[in-house]
């Protein structure tokens, strides 16, 4: 392939991504009917917002939600006025008209809620980290398989950034030939006045690789195309948060895949004076290019997110991604309708989720002088 062609695959990318945005519009006081019903158990974190605006985009229509942690009803109620609470999850699970239950509770509970969704019958949506412990990822195993209800765990640094949908279009299309390597961060702003007290305790959230690098063992996964892979090393650190003696505010790790290598690295050290929670990037090394996703701000001065560069024997390109779809929603959606794995195989899911736990449960830890 030539660089007139992967020009020309770029430009057939980014027409496609337009009339497929044009598609998806929806006239002004168009209501279809819903596709599915879907309920909440658990709004923990604020990533719950993202998974209920993908699964409506989708066609579904939320009814109901439980919660016990009355600090964050009156915010989600907001949201959504015409989901109704209900005081025991069984309601939701038990409901026969709901198809998805989707849930951001405490991440230590996430295995066991999917584990009780799938036995009842439906499929479930997890906020990451999905499952925090090899002994979960087990048991979710073998309830998935003998249910086969779809356990889908939100990897919302790829689902729900429109550069990282677009830098998988065009790796699918040849734009920079074979991935050979990716390298992912994940920075992010602590607050720490404003987290409750599970988020300082690894046993309840599983540690920043498993918590945070869940996202990047997915997009590493994805870009390269392996479907098998392993940790070559790990490590993680409490550098500045010793009032929390056993928080990890620093993690990295080296991958090993069948189509690819990848490396990872987190922490917990935005500074206040970014106007975003993270400067999250991924640089993804091609054989014939590369690609660099400035997702959620360009330190460089362009106004937005979700920013692309695309380096190859022509040159560099900018790609400006916020025209860009979000697939996972509808794609989940179909999935649940026709028992298919368009939004994400199970394997690949699980497999993102293994490489996260050993990468945590094998990691040296870095002791520093203070």
């Amino acid at each position: 392939m030539n660089e007139s062609d992967r020009r020309t695959i770029v430009k057939t990318v980014a027409a496609a991504t337009a009339l497929t945005a044009a598609s998806a519009f929806r006239p002004a006081g168009a209501t279809p009917a819903p596709r599915i019903r879907f309920g909440v158990v658990g709004i923990s974190h604020p990533h719950i917002y993202l998974m209920c605006d993908a699964v409506i985009r989708g066609g579904g229509e939320l009814t109901m939600f439980h919660t016990t942690e009355e600090n964050l009803v009156a915010e989600f109620q907001r949201r959504y006025p015409n989901a109704r609470r209900v005081a025991d999850e069984r309601r939701i699970i038990e409901d026969r008209h709901i198809k998805l239950v989707a849930s951001s509770i405490i991440p230590v509970q996430r295995a066991p809620l999917g584990i009780r969704v799938m036995q009842a019958g439906k499929d479930f949506m997890a906020d990451k980290p999905g499952i925090i412990s090899l002994d979960q990822l087990a048991e979710v195993k073998r309830t998935a398989a003998e249910t086969r209800r779809i356990y889908s765990i939100a990897y919302s640094e790829r689902f729900d950034t429109r550069a990282s949908v677009r830098a998988g279009q065009l790796i699918q299309a040849g734009a920079i030939g074979d991935v050979v390597q990716t390298m992912g961060t994940g920075p992010h702003r602590i607050n720490p006045s404003s987290r409750p007290a599970w988020f300082w305790d690894p046993t309840q959230y599983g540690g920043i690789i498993c918590d945070i690098g869940s996202h990047q063992m997915d997009q590493f996964l994805f870009y390269t195309g392996s479907t098998e892979a392993d940790v070559v090393a790990s490590q993680v650190g409490n550098f500045h948060n010793q009032d929390h003696a056993e928080f990890q505010d620093f993690g990295d790790a080296m991958l090993r895949g069948n189509k690819g290598v990848g490396y990872v690295q987190l922490n917990w050290f935005t500074p206040q004076g970014l106007p975003v929670w993270g400067d999250g990037r991924n640089t993804i090394v091609g054989s014939a290019g590369y690609i660099e996703l400035r997702k959620y701000i360009d330190i460089a001065g362009r106004p937005g997110a979700n920013h692309l560069f695309l380096v190859d024997n022509s040159g560099v390109q900018y790609i400006d991604c916020s025209d860009t779809v979000l697939p996972y929603g509808p794609q989940l959606v179909d999935d649940v309708l026709n028992r298919t794995e368009t939004a994400m195989t199970q394997a690949h899911c699980f497999l993102a989720t293994e490489l996260a736990l050993k990468a945590q449960a094998n990691a040296r830890r870095i002791e520093t002088q203070t």
